[in-house]
């Protein structure tokens, strides 16, 4: 990890964090996970009833491949499979908190438009 960033390679450090982001539903999932919860995936699609089993998929699938999210096959019959963030991912919870104050701040001042 560079010591000192650019101007450019802070811009595209963040966004490329930012990617790892994108999609309608990571974040929602993120904050059901985060503070250590271990969920099945039957746990998730209840706690998020508006996303589609294949969205739902298709997310945690790119989220455990980024490495935020990571998923624990109990091999028993029937199946259970959970779903937890990896230490990396629950890492992301001060940085996406500080984010959250931030836009707070925005909404509680009055507009201020610069000149």
């Amino acid at each position: 990890m560079p010591d000192q960033y650019t101007r450019e390679t802070a811009a595209e450090g963040v966004e490329n964090a930012l990617k790892l982001l994108e999609g309608r539903w990571k974040l929602v999932i993120l904050f059901h996970l985060f503070g250590g919860h271990i969920l099945r995936f039957s746990e998730l699609e209840r706690a998020i009833p508006a996303v589609s089993q294949k969205m739902l998929i298709q997310q945690l699938r790119q989220m455990e491949k980024d490495g935020i999210v990571r998923r624990i096959v109990h091999h028993q019959v029937p199946p259970k499979v959970e779903y937890g963030l990896t230490d990396w991912g629950q890492a992301l919870c001060p940085a996406l908190d500080a984010l959250l104050t931030w836009a707070a701040q925005r909404e509680a001042a009055p507009a201020r438009r610069q000149p």
